[in-house]
């Protein structure tokens, strides 16, 4: 039987890198995509490879239909299949709700909530013509509770949780699954973003186990939801925050 194989959309840093890493450890072959930096990429590409597994790099914008299918087309195209699809693409540009224009607002709601719908819908179509019951995973955040400098973000994040459940239903009648992951605080470049370290450290301080969460928390997660241990789990909001958020 062949391996598996995931696409991982935003997979050249932080929690996107950790997936394509845990994946391939987990028996999986990668497509890794990548917007703007090509030698990160190259970085995760190389670290699937010495776990043995078989990576490709997939350059794009999940910002248009377009552009999602073209790059969902061009993971199967160098993978043969696509089994798991992990949306965890997303930008946060920090901004005051008062100064937010309308191209920032455009701009996060199509990366973060229409790129995951039409790469979940191209990669949905290729697996309900190939009969692969298929796993799909939605990066929502722990920021569905509110966030101050991004309205446009949580926004999103919310939206993504009424996308997962709502595709959950239209899929399953073809054996495929799709949950939500919704983190907290993690150590990536996120959080790093106008924060300083005591800042964070402050931050951390603030959550019940007491630290930031590891991007390889967060990444061992998808692999178990996107592993046959979970084929009955389907059209959830898994939250990961170390107890900020209890749901």
């Amino acid at each position: 039987m062949p391996a598996r194989t995931v696409l991982v959309t935003g997979a050249q840093q932080g929690i996107g890198a950790a997936a394509a890493r845990a994946f391939a450890t987990a028996g999986y072959d990668v497509a890794v995509n990548w917007l703007d930096d090509r030698a990160a990429a190259e970085a995760v590409a190389a670290d699937v490879t010495a776990a043995g597994r078989r990576a490709v790099l997939v350059q794009g914008d999940v910002g248009s239909a377009a552009a999602c299918a073209a790059l969902v087309g061009a993971a199967i195209g160098g993978l043969g299949r696509l089994d798991v699809l992990v949306n965890n693409a997303g930008i946060f540009p920090r901004v005051d709700f008062l100064d937010m224009t309308e191209a920032e607002w455009d701009r996060v709601l199509g990366v973060n909530l229409k790129g995951s719908a039409f790469c979940a819908q191209a990669a949905a179509r290729h697996m309900v013509a190939s009969g692969t019951r298929g796993v799909i995973l939605n990066l929502s955040s722990s920021a569905v509770r509110g966030a101050v400098l991004g309205v446009h973000y949580a926004a999103t994040k919310t939206g993504i949780i009424g996308l997962t459940r709502s595709m959950a239903l239209a899929l399953a009648p073809h054996g495929i699954r799709v949950n939500a992951i919704a983190p907290g605080l993690t150590d990536t470049a996120q959080p790093r973003h106008g924060h300083s370290e005591a800042e964070l450290a402050e931050m951390a301080r603030a959550v019940p186990l007491g630290r930031m969460g590891r991007p390889e928390e967060i990444a061992g997660l998808m692999t178990y939801l996107a592993s046959d241990a979970a084929e009955w789990i389907t059209g959830q909001v898994h939250h990961i925050n170390g107890g900020v958020y209890l749901a």
